[in-house]
């Protein structure tokens, strides 16, 4: 028999549950469609967490990293500890500040809520920010997020945007500050608030597309 339509002007449907080999795959392999440009197929990339995160700007990025390829990694004070976000949401971090090496990542994310606030206080986790920076490999941080920024020293004469209630203290650790929903400088990536974390995935993952693989 043929192959049946479950949909009108949907793919067909095989009797075994999948297509034929090759069958919807175009040049390199790759699905029709597949956008080479949000590959991020070996990248690994740190999502720094702490107590009072807020859910949508650790999980948006996580998950959609994920899809997208990459080895995404929770990374907190303790390794093992478990960290809960404004509403009560726990995340597990898989490493801890002290554990991780800038050389052995593409990007790191730094979400907002009042985790920023504790995160900070780690000269640790500020350090990874920095020599992530050092190395031109994606820093993005948005929201409260900026506070690590600040703390890591990275922000100088770069254009950054972050949630309007902090934005004298990115001003005086010398941002030129914007009003946007995603504001790319070279690797680093800033955004406002939850609302703009579609723009600010997107930018990230251009940014780290456009990069080597860490070694």
């Amino acid at each position: 028999m043929g192959a049946k339509l479950h949909a009108v002007g949907a793919m067909p449907l095989h009797s075994k549950g999948s297509p034929a080999e090759g069958e919807f795959l175009g040049p390199g392999g790759l699905p029709y469609g597949y956008n080479v440009n949000m590959d991020l197929r070996g990248k690994k990339i740190a999502v720094l967490v702490d107590n009072f995160y807020q859910e949508m700007e650790v999980w948006y990025p996580y998950f959609r990293f994920q899809e997208a390829g990459a080895e995404v990694v929770a990374v907190g004070a303790k390794t093992g500890h478990t960290y809960t976000s404004k509403l009560g949401y726990p995340i597990v971090a898989d490493a801890a500040f002290e554990q991780v090496r800038a050389g052995e990542f593409d990007g790191v994310v730094i979400p907002g809520g009042y985790a920023p606030d504790h995160i900070r206080r780690h000269a640790s986790a500020n350090q990874f920010v920095k020599e992530m920076n050092a190395q031109g490999k994606l820093v993005a941080a948005i929201c409260h997020g900026g506070w690590v920024l600040c703390s890591a020293g990275i922000l100088k004469g770069r254009r950054a945007t972050c949630f309007f209630a902090i934005k004298d203290d990115v001003v005086n650790a010398g941002a030129r500050y914007e009003d946007a929903e995603v504001v790319v400088d070279a690797n680093l990536v800033t955004s406002r608030k939850p609302e703009d974390l579609p723009a600010f995935c997107r930018a990230s993952i251009k940014v780290m597309a456009g990069q080597p693989v860490a070694a």
